[in-house]
This record gives structure tokens, sequence and C-alpha cells, in this order.
């Protein structure tokens, strides 16, 4: 027999001393049964040691064939405690995640009325116990001048009164025109205001000084607010000289639902422009390198989208993020070094007709309408109608539409 790792039986007896012992054992039989009876058969002896060799081969067979099956199921163990340890961290990553968004909630509600509260809150009203759970919170940006510019918004494709509410009710969507408040507060302009939201009930009031140069600003207080407010999947903004296709926004954000940290918009990389008196003029142009460079994939401010998560983390860090001259930059640069997927969204940037006509008479509606060269359409007061009526939906799409 070869030296072979002796294989374990028993209570640790090596199967080779057990074999040995009983030969040994066999052969003192014979000798006794000699010495008694006379010299038996050789061929007999032969022929039972033979045999008794056999049953000792089989025996270490049977042994070792279950030290492989023990093996195995020890590399299964392994296996299957790897699988639990990474779906344990899925869970734990999960509920990190969720207890984030809920500390930022908190810290966005108990915010007074000094600088750091994101909303204005009028007296003797409720503070919010619990945020009611949507799909997609849009914020319409809007300005104290731009009342016909909401006025052709209401008209065309934002529902309004019982519809408004039915959207949220049934669909999850919330609408809001957002705005913040004058230098003066409590002068003609918010007086305005408060007559027109009283009137509709559909803005969303923030504590910030409205003014063209103070929209990376006015951003950052939006998503605080709205992450307050509402626990959505998503958080839009938009321009309001755009024109929307509510059910295909909601069916183009339903695709990324189950992703956690999502940027969703026609991502642009334009020149940063160094010159004084250019408009979208950048003063920390030079940051970007040197003269001539362009700025790093971001959104497009007319329309854009962000998860839940993103939201979260502009409302925690707002007050030590960045602002640049240009808004949409401001916000792509937020998530510069961030696990951020960047999703180019073409059909938020459709041209007004006839480009988008063309699209909805393929059964493809844009999500979104504007002129590149107006940054939003062109004379929106005059025109919001007519892009409505030739390149909208249908105003029942969006009730048909499933999410």
């Amino acid at each position: 027999m070869g030296l072979s790792r002796p294989h374990k039986v028993g209570n640790g007896v090596s199967a080779r001393w057990v074999s040995l012992f009983c030969i040994a054992s066999f052969f003192l039989g014979v000798l006794v049964v000699n010495r008694l009876w006379g010299v038996p058969d050789p061929e007999k002896i032969d022929e039972e040691a033979s045999s008794l060799e056999k049953r000792q081969l089989r025996a270490l067979h049977l042994n070792v064939n279950c030290e492989k099956k023990e093996a195995a199921d020890r590399a299964g163990d392994i296996l299957f405690q790897v699988s639990q340890t990474h779906d344990v961290i899925m869970a734990l990553d999960k509920t990190i995640s969720s207890l984030e968004v809920q500390l930022a909630a908190a810290r966005a509600s108990k915010a007074d009325k000094g600088e750091g509260s994101p909303v204005v809150t009028k007296t003797g009203s409720k503070p919010l116990k619990e945020r009611q759970k949507v799909f997609f919170v849009m914020g319409i940006m809007t300005a104290f001048s731009s009342r016909k510019r909401r006025e052709s918004i209401r008209e065309t494709w934002m529902p309004q009164g019982d519809e408004l509410k039915k959207l949220e009710t049934e669909k999850g969507i919330i609408m809001r025109f957002v705005i913040g408040h004058s230098a003066t507060p409590g002068g003609v302009l918010d007086r305005a205001i408060d007559a027109e939201d009283e009137k509709h009930k559909d803005f969303l009031r923030l504590n910030h000084i409205e003014g063209y140069h103070e929209l990376s600003s006015k951003t950052q207080i939006y998503f605080a607010a709205a992450v307050a407010k509402w626990d959505a999947d998503f958080y839009i903004k938009v321009d309001d000289d755009v024109h929307i296709n509510l059910g295909m926004v909601g069916s183009t954000l339903a695709r990324h639902r189950s992703k956690p940290r999502t940027y969703i918009g026609c991502m642009k990389s334009g020149p940063v422009l160094a010159n004084k008196g250019v408009k979208y003029h950048e003063p920390e142009y030079w940051k970007f390198g040197e003269e001539g460079n362009k700025y790093f994939r971001h959104a497009t401010g007319q329309i854009y989208a962000i998860s839940k998560d993103l939201a979260t983390y502009i409302s925690v860090h707002r007050h030590i993020l960045h602002r640049y001259a240009n808004e949409d930059v401001s916000l792509g640069s937020w998530f510069i070094g961030l696990d951020v997927e960047h999703i180019d969204e073409r059909s938020l940037c459709c041209g007004t007709p006839p480009e988008c006509e063309w699209k909805a008479q393929a059964g493809n509606p844009c999500a979104a309408s504007f002129d590149w060269s107006c940054s939003g359409i062109c004379k929106s007061v005059e025109r919001m109608e007519e892009v409505h009526q030739r390149c909208g939906e249908g105003d029942e799409a969006i009730w048909h539409t499933s999410f």
C-alpha cells in the first residue's frame, strides 16, 4: 500500500491502522485454528484474505466520498454566507439612504424664518408632521413680472382647480409655480402673488429675494423646500416659457424609477464665456482652465429632473455648495465627484412646431418643447396655445398613462 494521507473514521482512528489491525487479527485467528485443527487449505486462506481486503477498500472509498461531500457542502455554505452578506449590505445601504432623506426633511422642516429657512410660512400655520409620498414634484420657476406666462400655462398644459388636486391624489404629481419675495416683503408685488395664490392655489413660496442673478440660490432653496414638503421619487425644475406634455414626462421618469442617483435632462457642454457684457458671462471663468475651454457636462436649464437622493444632497449641503453665475452650470457642478448617472434625454428638448408636430404625428410626442434661440418658447405668451394645439399629447393623455 502507498503512503497516502490516512483518512479519519469514527473518533479519529486511522483507517490504515484499522485495516492493519483487522489483517493481523485474521492471521492470528488462522494460527489459532491451525494449532487446533491442523493446516487449512491455502487457496481458501487466499480467498478469505482477498474478500477482507475488498471490504476494507470499499469502506475506505466510502469514507473518501463522504469527505468530498463535506468539502462541497462547506464551499456551498461559504457561497451562501457571501450571498447573505451582500443582501444585508444592500439592505443597510437603502436604510441609510432613507434615514438621510428623513434627516434632511426634518432639518428643513424645523428651520425657523431666519436665513436658513427654505420656505415662507404663514403665521399660525401648523408644522408638517409627515411628508406626502408622491411620484414627482414639478417646480415651475417664475417671476413677479411673469403673470401672463403663468396664465398661458394654466390655459394649456397645467391642470387647474379640482383637476390639479386629482392629479396629486391619483397620479402623485405635484405642480407649483415657484417664487420668492421682493426686496421689501409685504409690498405690492408680494400682495399680488398672495392674491393670485389665493385664487389658484398653485404656488410654492420661498424665503428668497427674487432677482435674475440669484437663480442658482433660488434653485437650491427650491429643492430644499420641495424635499421638506414632499417625499418624491423625482424633483423637476422647469422654466415658465416651456411647453410640457405631462404624460410623456411621467413615462420618461418611470423608466429610471429604480435608480438611486439620476440626473435627467438634455446634456450639453457649452463654452465658458470670459468676456464681460455678453449673455451668460462667467465671472469665474478662470476656474475652468485656459480661456476658450468648455464646461463639464450638465443639463440645459429649461427643464431637468433629479432623483430624491440628489435633491436631499442639495438640501443637506446647500450652505456650502458653490453657486456660479449660470444656474444650470451650478447644478451640474454640485454633482461632480458624486456617483451620479447623467441621462441625456433628448425628448426634453424638442423644438417648437414643426419639429414637435412631426414627432407627435409619428406617435412619439415630445416631453418638453422650446426654442434654443430664445432659451424657451419665443414669445411664449402669444405662442403657448399654438404649441399646445400642434404638439400636445392631448389633455386626457395624463389620465390614461400608467407610471
